[in-house]
């Protein structure tokens, strides 16, 4: 069984920064590419970035220059450092890992929102 648990959202104003971290359970993960994926108000659901089990990284464009994902060796948990964060950053940020980076995710968090607002 495979849970993840994100934490790190909140407020925070424009142009600053957050970090959000999922922590994840099952022996499986070691091997699985997990990543963050955020949806808006009224907008569907797009991936921001996805991390191998090796440490290989792809950015959308959302994030592309602003937001660094990390995973550190042999544990299950990733993080996705946000900078210069926009108004529209605001969203509800969810984990989730699936077998090879360009699959669909197998497992999602609950999400856990962030605001950027003024």
């Amino acid at each position: 069984q495979v849970q993840l648990v994100e934490s790190g959202g909140g407020l925070v104003q424009p142009g600053g920064s957050l970090r959000l971290s999922c922590t994840g359970s099952g022996s499986i993960l070691s091997e699985y590419a997990m990543g963050w994926s955020r949806q808006a108000p009224g907008k569907q659901r797009e991936l921001v970035a996805v991390i191998s089990s090796t440490g290989g990284t792809w950015y959308e464009a959302p994030g592309k220059g602003r937001f660094t994902i990390a995973r550190p060796y042999a544990q299950n948990t990733v993080y996705l450092q946000m900078n210069r964060l926009e108004p529209e950053d605001t969203a509800v940020y969810y984990c989730h890992a699936q077998r090879n980076v360009r699959d669909v995710p197998e497992y999602w968090g609950q999400g856990t929102q962030v605001t950027v607002s003024s």
